[in-house]
């Protein structure tokens, strides 16, 4: 395993980069300064809400590329592309077959915002932690003046056992794709983190040899498969560890910045 090869490092958000208290490490700040001095390009990539990755990240937003809501929108070099997005029929057909599913809540994603349509309090609390920009709205099929990328449905249970049964409907013509214990992911039928980075490799002219790619739960698993060096995280999804190459401690025990750690460290050789 040649480390010293590595130009590109790519790693998920939640339940990888973040710790359990939703937070990067100072660690990490630290290393990315050495990322740098050895041209070492870093790629946060996520379902996450845009403006929730750039505030997690705000100390070296202007120095990475984001990959945010599953592959819906990029930033590279300061600009911004919108890669793929929702048509108003794909909204319609989602929110209204997910309305009828106990326990679901609905997070309509825009480029602007995130758009819900409760206002519990015990849903807010655990949705505040993934959405920097939102509106509370009446009907979430009436929002314009946006451009959607993605919906997302939290279950408090499982997302998986409760929410994947019915939202398996929509597969034939939209991507759904559990993201989490509590999160499912609705996008474009070709939206996932892999077409992003697959723009990102071409532009940067890096191989799949030359990336790194961290990630725990089964909207990373099309990104994993760019990369030689692929990671699963500890705490990973069973599907996330059968295809990735390598396996590292939990984002709990900074499994991401041990890794780095002999990254670096292969490159002083």
């Amino acid at each position: 395993m040649n480390l010293s090869k590595v130009k590109l490092v790519v790693s998920d958000m939640d339940g990888t980069l973040l710790n359990p208290e939703n937070q990067v490490s100072n660690r990490f700040f630290n290393q990315f300064n050495e990322l740098k001095k050895q041209n070492i390009h870093f790629v946060a990539a996520s379902g996450r809400q845009y403006q929730s990755i750039l505030d997690k990240l705000h100390l070296i937003k202007d120095d990475i590329s984001i990959i945010a809501e599953n592959g819906g929108i990029m930033k590279h070099n300061s600009e911004e592309h919108i890669l793929l997005q929702l048509t108003p029929n794909d909204i319609n057909t989602a929110v209204a077959l997910l309305r009828q599913v106990d326990g679901a809540n609905i997070v309509l994603c825009g480029r602007k915002a995130a758009y819900i349509e409760t206002s519990d309090p015990k849903f807010i609390s655990k949705f505040e932690a993934y959405y920097a920009e939102y509106q509370i709205v009446e009907d979430l099929t009436t929002v314009s003046d946006d451009v959607f990328l993605k919906i997302a449905v939290y279950h408090n249970e499982s997302s998986e056992h409760f929410i994947l049964p019915e939202a398996t409907k929509l597969s034939d013509h939209l991507q759904v794709i559990v993201s989490g214990q509590n999160w499912l992911d609705i996008s474009h039928i070709e939206a996932n983190k892999a077409y992003a980075l697959k723009i990102l490799q071409q532009q940067l002219g890096i191989t799949e040899a030359e990336t790194m790619v961290f990630g725990d739960y089964n909207n990373d698993l099309q990104m994993l498969g760019l990369a030689y060096f692929s990671y699963a995280m500890q705490n990973a999804h069973s599907d996330v560890k059968r295809i990735s190459r390598f396996q590292t401690k939990s984002n709990s025990e900074e499994g991401v910045e041990t890794v780095i750690d002999e990254l670096l460290s292969s490159k002083q050789l």
